[in-house]
């Protein structure tokens, strides 16, 4: 064969291997460019799975009453509504607050706080108490046990407030066996479920909106409490050493009244 032929034949051959190899290219850039869209398709619709999961369980947890939180069925399975003072009767009520499977027995006297144990009266005739947690306790120098929260942190209620302060000792003092309601700073009309028991003689001193609401005393069972929950300690809490949740678990079993 002559050398220019050769030649032309080979660059012919030259020429369709390099079209071969394009087009094998073409084919592999293709391919690759669809596993990486595939894969990144894939990403994407993991991470909204994952995302829905992640906020379906926000949402869920942060339900009061659900799995999760600290309200018992009783307290979120209900609405309550403030009954009218005259409920109390102008009377005593007497009964027994269980926490912890300790006995209180308890008086409330309807007459100095008609409002404030009327209330109280129709929340534990509706079970309302029956498994929340007392949140609070402290001992620095103020010395109560906090309880009756359905959210179990101090910023839940029945769903309604009230006022005005009724029954507030005029010497600022709350003697051991105090029950009263606990309230907003400042704020009268901020009661509703939750109350202290004051373990230990304590002054209180008044605010702008007043004292505290006494609706009553406990009669007996107060020593048990202290031994048995009480004196176990404090987990410290924003309010310090001195102020956080108990640290026994403690929860209201019962609240009986008549």
């Amino acid at each position: 064969m002559a050398p220019k032929q050769q030649n032309e034949r080979e660059a012919r051959q030259a020429r369709e291997r390099l079209r071969a190899y394009q087009a094998r290219q073409t084919v592999h850039e293709t391919k690759v460019k669809r596993r990486v869209r595939d894969n990144w398709m894939a990403g994407a619709a993991v991470v909204v799975i994952l995302a829905l999961a992640v906020t379906t369980q926000l949402l869920y947890f942060a339900k009061p009453g659900t799995a999760g939180a600290s309200a018992s069925p009783s307290a979120s399975a209900q609405t309550y509504t403030l009954p009218p003072k005259t409920l109390a009767s102008d009377r005593h009520w007497t009964g027994t607050l269980t926490i912890n499977n300790i006995p209180l027995g308890v008086d409330l006297d309807g007459a100095a706080a008609p409002q404030a144990v009327s209330s109280t009266i129709a929340l534990t005739q509706k079970n309302f108490y029956n498994g929340l947690t007392c949140h609070r306790l402290t001992d620095g120098g103020f010395y109560v046990l906090q309880c009756g929260d359905p959210k179990g942190d101090g910023s839940g209620g029945p769903g309604y407030s009230y006022g005005p302060i009724e029954n507030a000792p005029k010497d600022n003092v709350y003697p051991a066996g105090t029950l009263a309601m606990a309230r907003q700073s400042g704020n009268a009309s901020s009661q509703g479920s939750q109350f202290f028991i004051v373990y230990k003689d304590t002054s209180i001193p008044a605010d702008s909106a007043g004292g505290y609401t006494v609706i009553g005393t406990i009669t007996s069972g107060l020593d048990t409490l202290i031994s048995g929950v009480i004196s176990k300690g404090i987990t410290p809490g924003a309010g310090g050493a001195n102020d956080g949740a108990p640290k026994v678990a403690t929860k209201i079993d019962s609240f009986i009244l008549k």
